[in-house]
């Protein structure tokens, strides 16, 4: 995951020097540079310009100099004014890096709602706020120990808001599924309630006919 901080620069426009070609929005290499202290960012500006004068020119410059297969990429760390020329091993290298700016803000949304529902989470029972719940229950990417936190806080909850929500989510991890729907179960046994096996309306547990489709209940 991109960090706010980087994603601030994802739109800034830089161009290379050698080729004039916009600089991609790429994410830093799993290693470190220089003295080991690293990138510094988990993001920064590349030409990915095969037809880039310090591309072309790169692999005989290496060659002669080094003797290896290898050639230079001009990348800009963000917030910088000026770049500089980055070894690179292959043509390939970098070009499945660059980023979804677009998806990765839609990831950070995700990831900041997610961590206000936590911390939510930790009073949503006194303050009868159900929201957390069913957002940590219904959010897939979310932690797995927070929405087995979730699950658990339906039952002292007892609100019926949580069950159109959760009825209506299709659970990609069983074990949830499985919880937040006995917890409904729970709910409605403890308040003498039944779904309707006909209209999935909530009616009495007793009740012989539904009062909302008017159909008679075995």
């Amino acid at each position: 995951m991109i960090s706010d901080a980087s994603l601030s620069h994802a739109h800034e426009e830089h161009f290379c020097p050698y080729c004039k070609t916009r600089l991609s929005f790429c994410n830093t290499p799993p290693f470190n540079v220089g003295d080991g202290l690293g990138w510094g960012t988990d993001a920064f500006f590349l030409c990915l310009n095969d037809d880039c004068s310090m591309f072309v020119n790169g692999w005989k410059h290496i060659e002669e100099q080094y003797q290896k297969a290898s050639s230079y990429r001009y990348m800009q760390l963000p917030g910088e004014n000026n770049g500089m020329p980055m070894m690179v091993g292959s043509r390939i290298a970098f070009t499945d890096s660059v980023i979804d700016i677009e998806a990765q803000q839609k990831t950070n949304v995700r990831y900041q709602r997610e961590q206000k529902a936590r911390v939510e989470l930790k009073t949503c029972v006194a303050d009868k706020n159900i929201a957390p719940v069913i957002y940590l229950i219904t959010d897939e990417a979310a932690n797995l120990d927070s929405r087995k936190k979730a699950c658990e806080l339906l039952e002292e909850l007892n609100d019926f808001a949580c069950i159109d929500p959760i009825r209506n989510h299709k659970f990609r991890h069983t074990e949830i599924g499985q919880a937040a729907n006995l917890a409904i179960s729970r709910i409605l046994k403890n308040n003498f309630r039944r779904e309707c096996p006909n209209c999935a309306e909530i009616i009495k547990l007793q009740a012989k006919i539904c009062k909302h489709c008017h159909k008679e209940l075995g």
